[in-house]
């Protein structure tokens, strides 16, 4: 973890690499868990993270699955699903400066429930494919994760 201030210089000179989790129910549903923090505040967005510096993916994974879903997830349990850019005008650091995201998109089916936290989203619900890309409260990135061309 960096400070604040050193966080702020980055967001502002580089982007970001985050692992987002696709998280699929048995009944076929998917994961998704309303943001409390900038950027994408108030969307329902898939759980995940950004990637500390000299933080491997698999420690990234393990790190951000038990922060984000209460478990601990193996990378080797996990389906690469694709890799994305998200843009965002503002930042959770401050709202005048934009956020650049690289994204590594990880799938995995769920088996059992999860004790999920409160601290990244405010309530957590499933969703259908086809709910996710008719809702306008699902962010259009976590739509894209779902469009036919991926």
């Amino acid at each position: 973890m960096i400070s604040i201030d050193k966080f702020k210089i980055v967001i502002e000179n580089t982007p970001l690499i985050s692992i987002d989790f696709i998280i699929k129910n048995s009944e076929g549903n998917y994961l998704l868990g309303k943001r409390v923090n900038e950027p994408a505040c108030g969307y329902w967005f898939t759980p995940g993270g950004r990637i500390f510096k000299n933080e491997t993916i698999k420690d990234a994974v393990k790190r951000l699955s038990k922060k984000e879903l209460n478990q601990e997830i193996a990378l080797d349990s996990l389906k690469f699903h694709g890799n994305y850019e998200h843009f965002y005008d503002n930042s959770f650091v401050d709202e005048n400066i934009s956020t650049h995201y690289i994204v590594l998109a990880y799938e995995l089916n769920l088996k059992q429930d999860l004790d999920l936290p409160q601290d990244e989203h405010s309530e957590y619900n499933y969703f259908s494919k086809e709910e996710i890309l008719k809702n306008n409260y699902v962010h259009t990135y976590v739509k894209d994760y779902f469009k036919e061309e991926n």
